[in-house]
């Protein structure tokens, strides 16, 4: 049976899939929820956005393309430490070790949009995200993805079928320019029924408080804090 009285709100997640912060985010987000139970109901939707639109399709090779990103390899290590330590902090593993290149995530986007056809989008953005921090895999090949996508319980042939279809990757590179234009320059970034809340990987109980107060105000609150960019 239907709740009834009980606020219902389009929660949008701003977000790329080799942002770190976002998978740190993505767990503090997790854990608000969790603490705000069935107090409110939202509608979560996992959008896209490219930290590094220009990226070659083929991406490139992390430690050239973060030298030069950053000025220095060692530049690049100590961000790679602070994320490490945050990760830490929050039960990931964050192996840069193993990650060889910087993908283009323009199809990693199309998977995850794939996946909300089949109500899989949370777990599909979890698995892109452990396979890149964690388990070092290329996020920017098909191949990859699709094992992604199954594994999650997806259809692979319209997986397949997805990653190739240009109108949909039109469309989703599209929706990714429209939210860097309409002002969203950092991520992860977290929109309250079409309007922005808060930017950045704030804890679980800054988060809880603030989707209370939003639900309360039947809207939205003021934007938080910047956030975080690395990629």
């Amino acid at each position: 049976m239907e709740k009834t009285g009980t606020p219902r709100m389009l929660l949008e997640i701003v977000s790329d899939t080799i942002c770190p912060w976002c998978y740190i985010g993505k767990q503090k987000l997790d854990a608000a929820l969790a603490m705000i139970g069935d107090e409110i109901e939202f509608d979560v939707r996992w959008r896209p956005f490219e930290l590094n639109p220009d990226m070659p399709s083929g991406g490139l090779e992390r430690r050239t393309y973060r030298s030069a990103k950053f000025g220095s390899w060692e530049k690049s290590q100590a961000l790679d430490a602070q994320v490490h330590a945050a990760g830490a902090d929050v039960d990931l593993d964050f192996r840069h070790d193993r990650m060889a290149m910087t993908p283009n995530t323009l199809s990693s986007h199309v998977l995850v949009r794939l996946a909300w056809e089949s109500g899989l989008q949370d777990v599909v953005i979890d698995a892109i995200f452990m396979a890149y921090f964690t388990e070092g895999r290329d996020v920017g090949h098909d191949q990859t993805l699709t094992e992604i996508g199954v594994s999650c319980g997806m259809d692979g042939e319209r997986i397949k079928e997805g990653l190739v279809d240009e109108d949909l990757r039109h469309d989703v590179k599209s929706e990714a320019v429209a939210y860097s234009e309409a002002g969203v320059n950092s991520v992860p970034s977290v929109l309250l029924n079409r309007h922005l809340l808060f930017s950045g990987a704030q804890s679980p109980e800054r988060i809880d408080g603030t989707l209370r107060r939003a639900a309360a105000n039947g809207d939205v609150v003021s934007p938080g804090a910047a956030g975080l960019v690395d990629g």
